[in-house]
């Protein structure tokens, strides 16, 4: 028994076991993983990922040689494209171009004027054509995520990002006779070329058509209030079912 106690004890003097760490050691380990760890995308870039396919710019012009810019988003298998009817609106020729860069032209079918929304279809669709998925306003609240995805001044595929302000807006745009109601507004940021595009949940749904800002000054930049159309006001215009 002795000599068995002996051997333990020559050999734990021997081959001691290991030394703890240091702190140093801990924290240069822990910086190290986090450095090759693989953050998670964000809600935003989730957002633009799904919505991106189904986006469309849209380049008009009219009689003038005046030519506009504006947005548009796919929303059936067909190929119906929702966007605002001031973006189309009198003009000679439509051009639309996808996601893909298929360019083609497109022709009014459906118009809602007391909702400015419009229905455009293409006359040539892309090889993949990929609908967004639309989302119910009801769900929404104030403070929610929003997104904004558009052409601001010919800014392909741009992203603005901002909350939902406030539901049962009322806006009479510069251009029309018209005052739009039942509008969402959403301090995302909206300029000139945005119209007809969508606004987005955080789960990357359409939950509204982009319509137009509010600026006192009169100049057609983005001061924090822009407003857009239900979408299951607007899907009307694409033969969608109201919900």
């Amino acid at each position: 028994m002795l000599t068995v106690l002996l051997a333990l004890w020559l050999y734990n003097l021997l081959l001691p076991g290991p030394r703890p760490l240091t702190t140093q050691q801990v924290n240069e380990a822990i910086a190290s993983a986090m450095a090759s760890a693989t953050p998670a995308p964000s809600y935003s870039s989730i957002v633009y990922q799904i919505i991106h396919p189904s986006l469309v710019l849209i380049e008009t012009e009219r009689p003038n040689n005046e030519g506009g810019l504006g947005s548009g988003v796919v929303v059936t298998a067909e190929g119906d494209i929702l966007t605002s009817l001031h973006v189309v609106a009198g003009a000679e020729t439509i051009t639309l171009t996808f996601a893909d860069g298929t360019r083609t032209e497109g022709v009014v079918v459906a118009e809602q004027p007391e909702n400015d929304i419009a229905a455009v279809r293409a006359a040539q669709l892309p090889e993949v054509l990929v609908p967004a998925t639309l989302g119910n306003p009801g769900a929404l609240r104030v403070g929610d995520e929003a997104f904004v995805v558009g052409n601001p001044f010919g800014l392909y595929g741009s992203m603005s990002a901002g909350v939902i302000s406030g539901f049962e807006r009322s806006f009479k745009p510069e251009t029309s006779e018209r005052t739009l109601e039942g509008l969402i507004q959403v301090d995302a940021a909206i300029n000139p070329g945005n119209s007809g595009g969508p606004l987005l949940n955080r789960y990357g749904q359409v939950v509204g058509i982009v319509t137009g800002i509010v600026n006192p000054t009169e100049q057609e930049v983005f001061i924090g209030i822009g407003f857009a159309v239900p979408i299951n006001v607007a899907g009307g215009a694409a033969g969608l079912p109201s919900y």
